[in-house]
């Protein structure tokens, strides 16, 4: 039997035996990459996708591979998962009301906002990267036992209310497109099987699965493009809306809902455990740099691609109701209706269009909180389950009230826009139980070694977590002010509030104090200034 072609040989090869060799390599790598399932096995450790076939660089080689459209192409593929949260029905839902409430005026948030959500995800998969294991796994080896229960608590309550939030969205649609036949509840039963229909995808292959996400946010793509050319909106507008900040104080609460909706503290976690489909050494600095630019360049396509997405759905509904007096009354449910109003048949009517694009938007959204489960679950509690069990147990946990809620809130639109501000509520306050970790973490030299970020990079990070808990804190106090009412909400509130505060203080001051150090810094500059 003769020896693999990769192997070292006596030597004696000539010029085309190692041209064969060389093809016989990368037919390997692809071989590797394309077949190679992406299943976790019972310890809740991702099964990879080899791409370290190229010859990767030796431990102590820093010397990054030059840009190669294969390799491009190899590393294709958790961007576009993590993508999917910024196309969530919530988001969907955040992008309308927007556009019927202030126009135009708050596409340049909605850009900006996308930026940081993207420095955001592109941290998640440095941490993936360079350590090999992912955010959820992390906290519970450098937390405290307690600690790392209740941020998985804090997580999962996350989880369990953007599911909610996603199941109803597609129930929405169901509704839509069966013309009522189907009910509330029947569109929920439906979008649970998602479930199953991810666990069938992903014994294919991680390949399998990318390139079904990347037809359904093709999907996506196509109708909501179609629906912001019937509505011919202004060019003129959109630019004035994308360069020109503008805010004013009937817009702030859709304001907030922009800035929250981009960051979804599940995705943060399940961004760090995706780019491990990939299998790089973390002791190969050269490799790790190379993945890290290849990440970097498809996760940055991936939310270009959702923000052209979201800037359809806002324009749209800018175009054709704002001013108008259903601007305030606008929602998942009834926009379609309102759209068909407005806007007619024509060749496809835009009615189905909507609804079309609602359903893609929430069956992907659900089936990626099913694999986010899975990790968070996994990661946190360490629970050697079989993978048909783990996605049972994280499916059941946001199925379960999102039928009680279907059941409850079936006849009532106002009721559920009510419940889509508790669910956002209740999301943005866990948003810095999913910051505050991974900053921490890629800013520690004993986790990330020569990949922890810089200090100029952890001032902005830092910065941008103090401005989401500025923009929690008046998300909270807005909400509190006008449900809390007698002597006793009053206090439970209160108290709530301090062991959320309190928590918040710990995690940071846990993570070697940096925050602290940069706050010392400051202070000692401007005592030297002062002094002289």
């Amino acid at each position: 039997m003769s020896a693999p072609p990769w192997e070292e040989n006596s030597g004696r090869a000539t010029k085309d035996e190692a041209g064969t060799a060389a093809a016989e390599k990368d037919e390997a790598a692809d071989r590797l990459l394309y077949n190679q399932p992406n299943a976790r096995d019972l310890g809740g450790k991702m099964l990879s996708v080899d791409v370290e076939a190229r010859g990767g660089a030796d431990d102590e080689d820093t010397t990054v591979a030059p840009f190669l459209w294969k390799e491009l192409w190899r590393f294709t593929g958790p961007g576009l998962l993590m993508s999917v949260a910024f196309l969530d029905p919530g988001n969907i839902e955040g992008d309308l009301q927007a556009g019927a409430i202030g126009g135009y005026s708050l596409l340049w948030l909605m850009m900006w906002a996308t930026v940081v959500g993207l420095l955001i995800q592109l941290l998640s998969a440095r941490l993936g990267v360079a350590t090999g294991r992912h955010l959820a796994e992390l906290c519970r080896e450098e937390y405290p036992y307690w600690a790392g229960l209740l941020l998985w608590v804090m997580t999962e309550i996350a989880l369990i209310g953007a599911d909610i939030q996603e199941v109803i969205g597609s129930a929405i649609a169901i509704n839509i497109l069966s013309h009522g036949i189907l009910p509330l509840w029947a569109g929920v039963l439906i979008t649970a099987c998602d479930c199953f229909v991810f666990l069938f995808l992903e014994n294919y292959g991680v390949r399998k699965l990318e390139a079904v996400f990347a037809i359904l946010i093709a999907m996506m793509a196509l109708s909501f493009a179609w629906m912001f050319a019937d509505t011919k909106p202004s060019g003129k507008e959109l630019v004035i809306g994308l360069l020109v900040p503008k805010l004013s104080s009937k817009t702030i609460q859709q304001a907030v809902g922009v800035v929250g909706c981009v960051i979804t503290p599940h995705n943060v976690f399940l961004h760090s455990a995706l780019v491990q489909s990939r299998k790089i050494d973390p002791t190969k600095i050269g490799r790790v740099k190379e993945a890290l630019r290849y990440f970097t360049i498809e996760s940055s396509f991936a939310l270009f691609v959702s923000f052209a997405i979201n800037l359809f759905i806002t324009a749209v509904f800018a175009v054709g109701f704002y001013g108008s007096k259903q601007a305030e009354s606008v929602g998942l449910a009834n926009a379609g209706q309102y759209l068909q109003e407005k806007y007619g048949g024509g060749l496809f009517p835009i009615f189905y269009i909507w609804g079309i694009g609602l359903l893609v938007a929430g069956q992907s959204s659900t089936i990626m909180g099913t694999y986010a489960g899975q990790f968070i679950m996994g990661g946190f509690l360490n629970l050697q389950l079989k993978k048909w069990l783990r996605s049972l147990i994280s499916r059941s946990c946001a199925i379960v009230p999102t039928i009680i809620v279907a059941f409850v809130f079936r006849r009532s639109e106002t009721a559920l826009d009510a419940l889509n501000e508790w669910l956002n509520v209740l999301q943005s306050m866990q948003i810095p139980f999913a910051l505050i970790p991974l900053f921490t973490f890629v800013s520690k030299e004993q986790i990330m070694g020569v990949f922890k970020i810089g200090p100029n990079l952890e001032r902005v990070v830092w910065t941008v977590t103090a401005l989401v808990m500025v923009i929690n804190g008046y998300v909270l106090l807005d909400f509190f002010l006008s449900v809390v009412n007698g002597l006793l909400s009053g206090v439970l509130a209160c108290t709530g509030i301090a062991a959320y505060v309190a928590f918040i203080l710990y995690l940071i001051s846990y993570g070697s104090a940096r925050p602290s150090s940069w706050f010392s810094l400051l202070l000692y500059e401007r005592y030297n200034y002062a002094k002289n």
